[in-house]
């Protein structure tokens, strides 16, 4: 996913689209990379709605091929939530903040999952609008200290 920029929710659909799009996969699993989203909420976005926010997430990291091993959550008492995915490629977050209509997803993997399916997902099914999303590569460089 590269580069940073606000995109509307149509331009996520086409940028995030069917994995026959995107790179192969083998591609993909090479490298660790935290995606990293910050989007507003609409009307039908389920900020508040843990069972609504915690489904969509579990069915986005199932259509990237993604393998869910627990979750976790809080919520506050203005009704925002944090949702934690525990994935075997590494994990999910999800961060509402509904007086403000914001939503930020973090999704760090390591294993050979479709990271842009899994966000075109979330950002699908969240009713998300305004995203910006930023892939960063992570680890040391070799040659690092030891």
């Amino acid at each position: 996913m590269p580069g940073n920029g606000a995109l509307s929710g149509q331009a996520v659909a086409g940028r995030f689209g069917p994995p026959a799009a995107q790179a192969a996969p083998a591609a993909r699993a090479a490298g660790k990379t935290l995606h990293t989203i910050d989007a507003a909420a609409t009307p039908a976005s389920p900020l508040t709605d843990l069972a609504r926010m915690t489904a969509a997430a579990r069915d986005a990291v199932r259509a990237g091929r993604g393998h869910v091993l627990g979750t976790s959550h809080v919520t506050f008492p203005n009704g925002a939530i944090t949702l934690v995915l525990i994935l075997a490629e590494s994990h999910l977050s999800i961060h509402t903040w509904p007086e403000e209509d914001l939503v930020a997803i973090d999704l760090f993997s390591c294993g050979a999952i479709d990271a842009d399916r899994v966000i075109g997902e979330l950002v699908r099914q969240l009713h998300l609008d305004r995203v910006a999303a930023r892939a960063v590569p992570r680890g040391v460089p070799s040659g690092g200290y030891r």
